[in-house]
Parts: structure tokens; C-alpha cells; sequence
């Protein structure tokens, strides 16, 4: 399974060379006012926890885990460097950086796109490259680790929305952390599916595995749709929660970094 297109080069081979690009695209979406900052600021926690992970030997292996988190990390930033080059990137990264340019969306469903895309597609995918075949099964502890970093990390994460979206504030005191409970169930029901959708590619030919993928991406684009339009009704409460939420930005960006 090739990870680059040919025409994307110089892509990140250790994890610090990873944070540095998302750090060079924080720096262009602030000046850009682009919203695809947004993902990167959150993702650079993510990298900086497996990074920090690795160095306090919570992984099994870590040089593994590096390799596993600079391959899935590469997939992103190849497919954002694909779209900002016109190039086509996978399906689920191409609607979700496409809704970038939409104002009237929230923040948590840009997060919750991006996040759709990377771990139901993008992570199943570099657990294979890292482990291929029957070797898969001695990723599975780390794999499930990854786990731990998220759920810290969404405490925090949450603090921020709420910070930034006053609705979902206003939501949280009267029925609960809903924003944190929407992405805890999001990230975690990925993490089990990606585990799945990786097994199912080790048993693959290199060829069957490209089918696979193609048809997942499809899966992963349809829930993508909802996710940026789930139906009217919720769409109108959405709408409203988004009127008093952040709208700079610049300032997005720079919270949730």
C-alpha cells in the first residue's frame, strides 16, 4: 500500500519533524484565517502526548510507536498538502477540508470531521504498514494505549469549547458535558473500528487491500455528510449554538492549541 502520491514529497520521518509541520500549518491557518487550523491545533496535542508517551516508556515498543504515529500523521498531512495542491486526496479528507470554508458550521463538527476521516480511515491503514500482515497482533497493546492520550487530552479539549461556544456551556450545566460525551464516544467507537478495519486489511492482498480502503473511505464520506448536515431539526438547534459561538478564527486557533 503506497502511502504518498508521487507528486508529494519531503513528508516527516520522526515524530518532532511531524509537530514542526502541523506547527508550520497552525502558523499559515492563523494567517490565512483558514479554519483548517482548527484540526491541527487539536492534533498537535495528540502528537506532542504520544511524543511525551514514547520518551516516558508508556508504549511497549517505542521506536514502534513512533513509526506507527509518523505514518498516520503522514496521511493527513499528505492529504492536506493533495488538497491545497489540487490534487484529489481520500474522499473523507477531501469533504471535511472542504467544509473548512463554511462559516456556519461549529467548531466541534470540523474537529469531529477531521477526526472522522483520520482515525476511521488513516489509522487502521498505518497500523498495517507499521505491522503488516500476522505482525499486526503485537501492535494491539499500543494501539489501545493511544486510548489513554485521548481521553486526557478531551478534558481539556472540552474546557476550551466550552470557552469558546457559550451554547454548549449553557447545554453541559443542564444535561451534562455533552460536547466532551460526543467526542469520548466519537473517538472511541473510531479507535475499536480502525483496530477492526485494520485486521481486516492484514488478511489482504495488496491489491484486495486497495478495494477495501476505497469502499471505507466511501463509509467514512457518507458519515461525514451527516456529521456536516444531520437533519434539520438538529441542524436549527445547531444553528443557534453557533450564533454565539467564536467566530474569529485566529482566536479558535489559538485556545485550542
Amino acid at each position: 500500500m503506497p502511502t504518498t502520491d508521487p507528486a508529494i514529497t519531503n513528508l516527516p520521518t520522526t515524530i518532532d519533524e511531524v509537530v514542526a509541520r502541523i506547527d508550520d500549518i497552525i502558523d499559515q491557518s492563523r494567517e490565512d484565517n483558514s479554519r483548517i487550523g482548527y484540526f491541527a491545533a487539536l492534533y498537535r496535542q495528540v502528537t506532542v502526548g504520544v511524543r511525551d508517551g514514547i520518551a516516558a516508556g508508556e508504549f511497549e515498543d517505542g521506536e514502534r510507536m513512533e513509526r506507527l504515529d509518523v505514518i498516520f500523521a503522514n496521511r493527513y498531512l499528505e492529504a492536506l498538502e493533495q488538497y491545497q495542491n489540487d490534487i484529489q486526496p481520500t474522499k473523507s479528507w477531501l469533504i471535511t477540508f472542504q467544509a473548512t470554508k463554511k462559516w456556519n458550521l461549529l467548531i466541534l463538527q470540523h474537529l469531529l470531521m477531521a477526526i472522522n476521516a483520520h482515525i476511521n480511515l488513516d489509522l487502521g491503514i498505518a497500523a498495517v504498514e507499521t505491522r503488516p500482515g500476522e505482525s499486526l497482533q503485537e501492535l494491539e497493546n499500543d494501539f489501545m494505549a493511544i486510548n489513554k492520550i485521548l481521553s486526557d487530552l478531551l478534558d481539556v479539549v472540552q474546557d476550551k469549547i466550552d470557552a469558546l461556544s457559550p451554547g454548549f456551556n449553557l447545554i453541559d450545566k443542564i444535561g451534562g458535558r455533552t460536547d466532551e460525551a460526543i467526542m469520548r464516544f466519537s473517538i472511541q467507537r473510531a479507535r475499536d473500528e480502525a483496530w477492526k478495519f485494520a485486521n481486516e486489511l492484514a488478511g489482504l492482498n495488496p491489491e484486495e487491500q486497495k478495494k477495501k480502503i476505497a469502499e471505507k473511505d466511501e463509509q467514512i464520506e457518507a458519515l461525514a455528510k451527516i456529521v456536516r448536515n444531520p437533519g434539520w431539526f438538529i441542524k436549527t438547534i445547531l444553528f443557534l449554538i453557533r450564533m454565539f459561538e467564536t467566530s474569529k478564527v485566529s482566536k479558535v486557533i489559538n485556545v485550542l492549541f
